[in-house]
């Protein structure tokens, strides 16, 4: 069991297992993260700038309190879940899946922000993991607030919303850009409502983003996975249509659709890299 003390202005966690920063932060599922050392990273989530160092099965959180924990990062890094049983479960169903939690154990499925997940996700469409920090990083450094520890929080569907095409040209976006604004303006004026959508079935609320411009079935279940816990939607890019023809051609066993998508990210994670070497 995870247990934590509080020393020098830091959080440090121990009996950490089945959690490494870098499988973590590097498997596509987050894109404001940057590794700052061997085993440390800094990144922005919930209007909060976190430093990260990973020491053996220790975590120290940097400048944050057992409060903060609680309300935003034990929930953020899903210390919440048993990946040791859900490990078990997953070695169970094929080799494909056991060679990948075997190849990235650490993984562990974030809990993020819907409407910061919502936008990363529009941008990630046609372009990789680079660019979608660099057009990410220069959208909250043009349109989000100064955060007094440092970087910019996450742009506000309101401060989104009042701008045209045309004053988003410095993050590079392209033809997304139409996307974030449409996007935006359903969220501030509350066509799109995350807490009405956090009370739906899945079904549902995949219906009510498709709404969207430039939502497809793909950055929906993203949204649905990585932004509201839906962790049984299994979001299907080129790397996923792959490995269900070669390895689960009828789907996922019946076993497995409940954690389907965590599933997922440790199969995305290893087939994406494994082509990649």
């Amino acid at each position: 069991m995870i247990a934590y003390n509080y020393k020098n202005k830091n959080l440090i966690l121990s009996n950490i297992e089945f959690f490494d920063l870098h499988q973590t932060l590097d498997c596509g599922q987050a894109f404001r993260w940057s590794k700052t050392g061997e085993n440390s990273y800094s990144g922005i989530a919930f209007g909060r700038r976190l430093d990260l160092e990973m020491s053996k099965n220790k975590l120290i959180l940097k400048n944050v309190s057992s409060d903060e924990y609680e309300k935003i990062w034990k929930n953020y890094f899903d210390f919440g879940r048993d990946y040791k049983k859900l490990h078990e479960l997953f070695s169970k169903h094929g080799e494909k899946l056991k060679a990948a939690i075997t190849f990235a154990p650490g993984i562990r499925l974030l809990q993020q922000e819907p409407w910061e997940t919502l936008i990363s996700f529009i941008l990630s469409q046609n372009a990789n993991i680079p660019r979608i920090k660099k057009m990410l990083s220069a959208l909250c450094e043009n349109f989000g607030d100064a955060l007094p520890c440092g970087g910019f929080a996450f742009p506000t569907p309101e401060k989104l919303a009042s701008l045209t095409v045309n004053d988003l040209k410095p993050i590079n976006a392209g033809y997304r850009a139409g996307y974030i604004l449409d996007a935006a303006t359903r969220v501030y004026d509350g066509r799109i409502n995350f807490t009405e959508i956090s009370q739906i079935t899945s079904d549902d609320a995949q219906k009510k983003l498709l709404e969207i411009r430039g939502v497809g079935t793909k950055v929906a279940e993203c949204v649905l996975l990585f932004g509201l816990g839906r962790v049984e939607r299994v979001p299907m890019d080129v790397w996923m249509k792959r490995v269900m023809e070669n390895h689960y051609s009828s789907g996922f066993p019946a076993e497995l659709q409940q954690y389907a998508g965590i599933a997922q990210q440790f199969l995305f994670h290893h087939e994406r890299t494994k082509i990649k070497a």
